[in-house]
């Protein structure tokens, strides 16, 4: 497999990038890199690296879109830049997967100008599993499409049904709809909208309904479906509460068992682990003709090797072939039953 990966992305870009990379490589004979950015700089920390491996190539690029700025001026003052041309490199087959930490606007911005996508898919919408009390749930869409519509929302259940079920094993994954209450005729006119799309929609054996914030983490739904606006603050907001409370729960613990100190460190690590982001890699965008890993932007070495093992496994599952199986067909039906709601 040939992945792009762009080198210049994320907050500590490029050299984290550089060192996952090589670690992939090494952990993949058959995985291919190509490293996306300025090639003076990619270059020399390659070198610096003592890799000398064949599977690993420079493609130049003329900048790259930094983290506060506006994602649709920069790509049309940057039309080089190393996310667009890493899109360009799938879109043109050169590679069949694109990685990338930097600027998540940018890189669905990217994304979106190729039109990339998957048939019978409307807009693509980014993917993130979350540990609950039950096992894991897949979030999405969390940040791809913050103006989305019913029809969006259930082209999100449809992919992240067949997400959870191929990759993460779950027989008959529950859907459920994201919103401020669990009653029905809660929310604004998008989610009421969406939810009476989804009752009557091919999702309606598994739909559950709505869904509150509390009930993410008690795994009330396999997959839980909402714009990317609000998805993106859950994530977010999710992750930091996360971070505090393993740091509380760590200092009250070990304050309490000094006398098995190392025991204990050891539970709490492999704990915490779990909710590590590094671990996952990065976030997969559901309905690309291809394969796109986003990754946070605080990413390390650590975080970019699993993101490009992730891409090979993503393109591995046969994924995309079994979304277009369940989309294409009911495109037409899924447009008029949207108009009509």
């Amino acid at each position: 497999m040939r992945i792009a990966l762009d080198a210049m992305g994320g907050d500590f870009a490029p050299e984290p990038n550089i060192h996952g990379a090589i670690a992939a490589l090494i952990a993949q004979p058959e995985l291919e890199i190509v490293l996306v950015g300025d090639p003076a700089v990619l270059d020399a920390l390659i070198q610096s690296s003592g890799y000398s491996g064949e599977r690993l190539t420079v493609q130049a690029a003329e900048g790259f879109v930094g983290m506060e700025e506006k994602p649709t001026d920069a790509l049309r003052k940057k039309p080089n830049c190393s996310i667009a041309v890493c899109w360009k490199l799938m879109a043109g087959r050169e590679v069949e997967a694109v990685v990338s930490a930097g600027n998540t606007g940018a890189v669905v911005a990217a994304g979106l100008r190729t039109r990339l996508f998957l048939p019978g898919v409307k807009r693509p919408g980014i993917a993130v599993a979350l540990p609950t009390l039950t096992g894991r749930t897949l979030l999405l869409d969390v940040g791809a499409n913050p103006a989305a519509r019913p029809e969006h929302l259930f082209q999100y259940g449809v992919m992240g049904q067949i997400f959870a079920r191929e990759i993460m094993g779950i027989p008959q994954p529950r859907v459920g709809l994201m919103n401020i209450g669990s009653e029905e005729g809660k929310g604004n006119d998008l989610y009421r909208e969406t939810h009476s799309f989804l009752m009557s929609s091919p999702l309606r054996e598994c739909y559950i309904g709505n869904v509150e914030g509390r009930g993410l983490y008690q795994g009330e739904a396999d997959v839980v479906i909402c714009e990317g606006f609000v998805g993106n603050v859950v994530l977010k907001v999710s992750e930091g509460m996360a971070d505090f409370m393993m740091k509380a729960i760590s200092g009250a613990v070990m304050g309490a068992l000094q006398n098995e100190k190392e025991h204990a460190h050891t539970a709490l690590k492999k704990l915490a682990k779990s909710y590590e982001h590094h671990e996952e890699g990065g976030a997969p965008l559901l309905g690309i003709d291809g394969v796109c890993m986003i990754c946070h932007g605080s990413s390390n070495s650590r975080s970019i090797e699993n993101a490009l093992k992730r891409a090979m496994a993503f393109k591995d599952s046969g994924l995309n072939k079994i979304i277009t199986q369940a989309l294409a067909p009911r495109s037409e039906e899924s447009d008029a039953t949207a108009r009509s709601a």
